[in-house]
């Protein structure tokens, strides 16, 4: 933490290279901790270094304008995807509940459904009016502001169920309880794409938008699923993919951002995760693909219980993983392209909802499953409520109010485990 203190202060914020240059460091076969240790402080000083000169060189006085770390991104990203296939996987089998473990009480779930249903309906029907007092919606007020405020909420309840069962089918197909949509890469894919429509077209309709963030999405899925084929789609293989995937499209969103374009807000805008231009269409698409996505979910239940046992328990009880891995990873990809390009990028609630509906009580696949459905919608509807209350007559984008809300109960899980 103080190393990366430093250099912060010292040169802001570089994330790539703290990523990138261990896992260089271990393709190269370093093993032992000091050898890690070593060659991942010379990875990273040289890859650094390189990239500075190398901006320096091409750019000359204009290289200011453009953020080393962003281009150390745009760099090593291929580079560490040309490497990957070197890289020897593992499976950390996820833990099963013991008898040890500290019981839930049967009514947990019913209260959790109760909750959420509340916050739904706080959503749809408690509002600001125009004097700022909070007020109850009803009758022909309701009537009025259920045209502007309905898409929104229902669109935001359909993405985040299909984030929130995106991130139960991860972090069971992983064996990773970190891991959440966004490190797939299809987010990032979206966001490349809608880059491109910025850059190609002056003033890009929403529908061309969608459709480039669309292909973005396909184009990356289809790039994780065809470097994930050689290693029978393990896990660590195909999420530092991802990770290479989005540290890349986050690099070039950073640098046109950076560079004073105007289009450049917003790219922004599209980052933060907002509702800002849901429509009627837009919200009955975002509930018609979170229910039939969401079904094919509860189908693959059988294995998603057997999966977090590991690799060899699944093949011994009939899986054939190479398979069932790409049929997993594929609806994940297409729930989180779902809920991409109905909100934007989203944070924490692929995370969170999935811990939530465990600590809830609801442990088995089928079960977490349609409890983070319920729990992810309920927390996005709260997200999208609250951007519009908390700075009323201002926004906060929805995207942002989730992490405001999801880094909090994220720590409070880890205390939690940890006592």
């Amino acid at each position: 933490m103080t190393l990366a203190a430093v250099a912060t202060a010292a040169v802001g914020v570089i994330g790539f290279i703290g990523l990138v240059a261990p896992l260089l460091a271990r393709i190269s076969g370093a093993r032992r901790p000091l050898s890690l240790f070593v060659w991942s402080s010379l990875i990273g000083a040289a890859l650094l270094t390189l990239t500075d000169a190398a901006l320096v060189a091409m750019l000359g006085d204009l290289s200011d304008s453009l953020p080393t770390g962003a281009v150390t991104a745009v760099f090593g990203s291929p580079l560490l995807l040309m490497l990957l296939p070197r890289l020897k996987t593992r499976f950390r089998a996820g833990a099963a509940p013991t008898t040890s473990q500290r019981s839930t009480p049967g009514w947990t779930p019913v209260l959790a459904i109760v909750l959420a249903t509340l916050i739904i309906v706080i959503a749809l029907f408690v509002g600001r009016g125009l004097d700022g007092d909070f007020e109850l919606s009803l009758g022909q007020a309701l009537y009025d502001v259920m045209p502007y405020r309905a898409p929104r909420i229902f669109a935001a309840i359909g993405a985040g169920a299909m984030l929130a069962v995106a991130g139960v089918i991860l972090q069971r197909l992983t064996g990773n309880e970190m891991a959440s949509p966004e490190v797939l890469g299809i987010s990032a894919g979206a966001t490349m794409g809608m880059a491109l429509s910025l850059l190609v077209v002056a003033t890009p309709v929403l529908t061309l938008q969608l459709g480039f963030a669309g292909l973005g999405a396909g184009c990356v899925l289809l790039g994780i699923l065809a470097m994930g084929r050689r290693s029978g789609f393990a896990a660590e293989r195909v999420l530092l993919t991802g990770v290479a995937i989005s540290a890349m499209a986050d690099a070039l969103s950073g640098a046109l951002s950076a560079m004073g374009d105007p289009r450049g807000m917003a790219l922004m805008r599209w980052m933060s995760g907002s509702t800002y231009a849901v429509d009627v269409q837009t919200a009955v698409v975002s509930l018609v693909a979170m229910l039939a996505l969401v079904a094919l979910a509860t189908l693959a239940r059988r294995w998603l219980q057997i999966l977090p046992l590991g690799p060899a328990p699944a093949q011994a009880l009939g899986l054939a993983l190479p398979k069932i891995r790409l049929a997993l990873y594929a609806l994940a990809a297409l729930l989180t392209a779902a809920a991409t390009l109905t909100v934007g990028p989203m944070s924490f609630i692929g995370l969170m909802a999935p811990h939530l509906a465990r600590e809830a009580g609801l442990r088995h696949a089928g079960a977490q499953t349609l409890g983070a459905a319920l729990i992810g919608a309920a927390l996005m509807a709260l997200a999208d409520w609250c951007g519009r209350m908390l700075a009323f007559p201002y926004q906060i984008p929805a995207g942002l109010v989730s992490a405001m809300i999801g880094a909090p109960m994220l720590a409070l899980l880890m205390n939690r485990r940890r006592g």
